[in-house]
């Protein structure tokens, strides 16, 4: 099974969350994701403020009982903020992730995002600070909203927090890295990294990976190995990565999760 999917995602959101802004929500998050991966900064600060105006809607539909699909950013946070109304949410929770929502919002209309200015060029320190808050407020939105099984959501969180893979194909139930310039261990990590938790047997890296089967063999024993540990075999016999596998992905293969 790949990393938590978008569709899935939105089934156990929608109810109780309105289903056009969920899957609005979903969009925002995936782009200033990919984005990011890409080092395209300054969209990914765009994008962080158009995902907090509309999980700003969500919040105000989920604590006032008022749906609004174009309600404007301040007014559904001042809602929140207002004491004096009537509130659904637990008070903590909704002020914590409205907090959150105004720095970004706030953040990126003053550090150039919106208003572009000759001395200022957004950087990565800026979008990384944009997109740490957006995967919190992703992250407590998933935690709040799911009545789901418990195990199911936290996953679902772990899993946010990886990288979207846009190289990795899916094809006939088989997914294909859709590149032709890796090599055989950087290709298995690309497709271990798309596995998610779960993983994948000795089998499926098989018909996955384009290599000899000596080769796939080879790589998967040095990825274990004592000197490296980038993957590690479990219980039911599937490798999946490590937390040395996913640094490596993150510092040095990123470029290669997408499409050439």
């Amino acid at each position: 099974m790949a990393l938590v999917e978008k569709k899935r995602l939105i089934e156990e959101l929608s109810p109780p969350l309105d289903h056009l802004l969920c899957t609005q929500l979903l969009d925002e998050f995936v782009s200033a994701e990919r984005r990011f991966i890409q080092r395209d900064w300054e969209p990914a600060e765009l994008d962080g403020g158009q995902f907090c105006e509309i999980l700003a809607r969500i919040f105000y539909h989920s604590d006032s009982g008022t749906l609004s699909q174009n309600k404007d950013f301040d007014s559904c946070c001042a809602y929140i903020e207002n004491e004096q109304a009537k509130h659904k949410l637990s008070r903590r929770d909704s002020i914590h992730v409205v907090r959150v929502l105004r720095t970004i919002y706030k953040f990126r209309s003053q550090r150039g995002a919106v208003h572009i200015s000759p001395s200022y060029l957004p950087n990565h320190m800026d979008a990384k600070l944009v997109i740490e808050c957006v995967r919190w407020a992703m992250n407590e939105t998933l935690r709040l909203f799911w009545h789901g099984d418990r195990e199911a959501v936290a996953k679902a969180i772990r899993e946010l927090l990886q990288f979207d893979v846009p190289s990795v194909g899916v094809y006939d139930d088989v997914p294909l890295v859709q590149r032709t310039d890796l090599k055989a261990d950087e290709e298995i990590l690309v497709l271990m990294h798309y596995a998610g938790e779960e993983g994948m047997s000795r089998t499926e890296v098989g018909k996955a990976a384009r290599c000899a089967p000596s080769t796939v063999t080879n790589t998967l024993q040095r990825l274990v190995a004592p000197d490296c540990r980038q993957l590690v075999v479990l219980k039911n016999g599937n490798y999946r990565l490590t937390d040395l596998g996913s640094r490596r992905i993150r510092e040095q293969l990123s470029s290669k999760l997408l499409v050439e």
